[in-house]
Parts: C-alpha cells; structure tokens; sequence
C-alpha cells in the first residue's frame, strides 16, 4: 500500500506481552511485527489456525468478495522452493498476471523467510509504501509487511504470515488509498474501521490481534492482495475508477510494450457495475 492523503495513525493492540524467541538477534527482534508495544491475546498460545471459524475471500460472477467459512482443505501449503527469490526485489505492477495467482500459506519457518521479511521492508521503504505483499515482489506466498509510520526507524514494523480474519467492524470509512503495484494513482475505498484476526510472526508462533484506524486500513489493503488477488480499484465506486480509468489503461500499454505479449486483463472488459462486499461495500 503507497502513502497517500491519510495523515493519521490510529493504534492497534494484542492483549498479552509478547517474549520473542531467544533464538533472534536484536536486530530481527527490532525487525519483527511484536515489539514491547504490541500485546498477546491470553488465548493465542491455544489457539490453531483450525480451531476457530475462519474467514476467506469468495468471488461472486459479479462481484468483488463475500465472507465465508474457511475449510481446512482450500488451503494450500509452500512447499521447497516457494521462498526463493531474487535480489533485489521488484515491484511486479499491475497487469502482471502474479498478482492474481493464488497465495500459498507458509509452513517453513526459518532463516529463508526471516530475510525475505526483511527484503520486503526494505523495499517498501524504498518505495516510500506504508504495506507491502509477497505478491507484489512476485512471491506467491500468505505474507504481508507493513509499518503505518512510513519511515524506517520510526513507527512499528509488522509482519503477518497466514493471516484468517475473524471479524470486522459494522462501521465503515471511506479514505484515500495508493498501492506499490499502480505507481502515481489514488483512489478513495470503503472499509470497515476495524479488524480482528488470527496470524503467525516469523517464528511460526500464532497469535490474534486488533486493529482500527489506519493500520486496519493497510491490513484489508493487502489481505485483499493475499486471498483471492483483489486489487484496490476493484473496491471503488463507478465515479472513482472513471477517474483512473486512463491511468490503469497506461499501466496495461506499459505492460504490452515491457513484455511484448498483451495485458491479461484491460479495464474497458471489466463488467459494470459491481457491488463489493465483504470489507466494505460500494454504493
């Protein structure tokens, strides 16, 4: 997610304190999502990413995503390869087909995934982004980075493998927002104003967290990149997408003259109009 006109921060909280694993160095400590600010939930040590109803994104012909129950069977695991990459990383932007695959959830946890963390805070940093998505660096993964503050050193740095949300607020706001994969635009999207969900930190431990405000906004931003490839316009109203319609039209003649094959997807073939439902609804 790029930085664009919101200007506030709102916290977020965990309701136990979190011990990091003696095995990290202060610098991952310093790196990962659960600082001494954050708080575990006195559940999470029992809690499995199967032992409470979770959430998923489901496509409906005609529109943007529905919630409904996960099965333990849709989700499919990384296997031996799946976390490799090359440096430096790069900013797949849309057509690229990557962005719509499916995400794998992580069951390795080790050294491999604790530098890819810090390979995608790096580039979100370099990008001036305030959230980023293994599948916007062409990692078809369940990871996302974020740090609401927008500035390293500064703010909190968080890391959310295989994220399950399992409830979100009634009440919505509508705000601004810019994503790493569609350079230069903006557009306004509704969202609920807060967010729980159940995730994993780089060690692997589970744990449920709280969001509101801003950092609840990045979360659903990138959720929507991880489950099913939803791309933030996909959330706008008919108004707001005629007002980048252009723009997404140069990223899709930027694609064909890049790769020399045409774009998978063009925005004058999207069907009109869509209700988006799920994490917000569009009127």
């Amino acid at each position: 997610m790029a930085v664009s006109s919101i200007n506030s921060l709102h916290s977020f909280t965990l309701s136990k304190s979190l011990s990091l694993s003696p095995l990290l160095t202060p610098y991952h400590r310093h790196r990962l999502l659960l600082t001494t600010r954050l708080l575990f939930s006195t559940t999470a040590a029992t809690t499995t990413t199967t032992s409470l109803p979770l959430l998923r994104l489901r496509r409906r012909s005609r529109g943007v995503p529905v919630l409904e129950v996960s099965k333990r069977e849709d989700i499919e695991f990384t296997s031996r390869g799946d976390l490799r990459y090359e440096v430096p990383l790069r900013i797949a932007e849309y057509p690229d087909p990557r962005l719509r695959l499916r995400n794998k959830a992580v069951r390795e946890f080790g050294d491999e995934l604790k530098k890819l963390v810090d390979e995608m805070f790096d580039m979100m940093y370099k990008t001036d982004g305030i959230g980023l998505s293994a599948p916007q660096v062409g990692i078809n993964v369940q990871l996302m980075v974020f740090n609401p503050a927008a500035e390293r050193g500064e703010g909190q740095e968080i890391a959310l493998i295989n994220p399950r949300v399992v409830k979100y607020s009634k009440e919505k706001k509508v705000l601004s927002e810019g994503c790493l994969s569609f350079p230069g635009i903006y557009g306004v999207v509704q969202r609920p104003v807060s967010v729980t969900i159940d995730a994993q930190d780089v060690t692997g431990a589970k744990f449920r967290i709280d969001m509101s405000g801003i950092p609840a906004r990045i979360f659903q931003h990138e959720f929507d990149h991880l489950k099913q490839g939803i791309l933030f316009f996909e959330r706008m109203t008919e108004t707001v997408l005629e007002e980048i319609r252009a723009d997404l039209q140069a990223l899709e003649e930027k694609y064909e003259k890049n790769t020399g094959t045409p774009s998978p997807e063009q925005i004058e073939k999207r069907n009109r109009p869509r209700s988006a439902v799920g994490f917000g609804k569009s009127k």
